[in-house]
């Protein structure tokens, strides 16, 4: 199974329908997305994404109460700060790692097949005991490149694509 990650839309209308496209056209089942989504004008756009929305708080949401009620018009319930799933018999933590001694002890716990995060604005794909994933940012303001990853469950690796 192929899911779809991304973080950091930081209201960029225009990238996040570009990412949802992307993974519409993918075929992915799920997409993770740890946090900064930030307003909630942007939520509507994810009514087109086919794939099931896994969301994390980020620390740049505005008006929580608001994004809440409308990522509820699509049947989609923000996970908290921190989730952890079970998708295709693999343990993933989906965070926005705010604090890297969490996401570090996450990582080394052993309790995670996959840790996704965000926060950094930097695409990175650490391999060890733990596969470490972090999209990047799908809106490019701090590195200039608009990125999500795509993560086969699988095979348990992971793709960082600019989209």
């Amino acid at each position: 199974m192929k899911i779809g990650l991304m973080s950091d839309t930081h209201d960029r209308i225009d990238a996040v329908e570009r990412a949802i496209d992307f993974f519409n056209r993918a075929g992915v089942e799920h997409v993770l997305h740890a946090g900064d989504l930030v307003s909630p004008f942007v939520v509507p756009k994810f009514a087109k994404l086919k794939a099931k929305l896994h969301y994390v708080w980020g620390n740049n949401e505005g008006d929580r109460e608001f994004v809440r009620v409308k990522l509820g018009e699509l049947g989609v319930k923000p996970l908290g700060n921190f989730a952890a799933l079970e998708l295709d018999g693999r343990r993933i933590a989906l965070l926005h790692g705010t604090h890297e001694d969490i996401v570090e002890a996450l990582s080394k716990s052993g309790s995670f097949d996959i840790v996704v995060r965000g926060h950094t604005h930097r695409a990175e794909i650490r391999e060890g005991k733990t596969l470490l994933v972090n999209p990047g940012e799908v809106c490019g303001y701090l590195s200039g490149r608009q990125t999500v990853a795509l993560l086969d469950l699988v095979e348990l690796r992971a793709e960082i694509l600019q989209l």
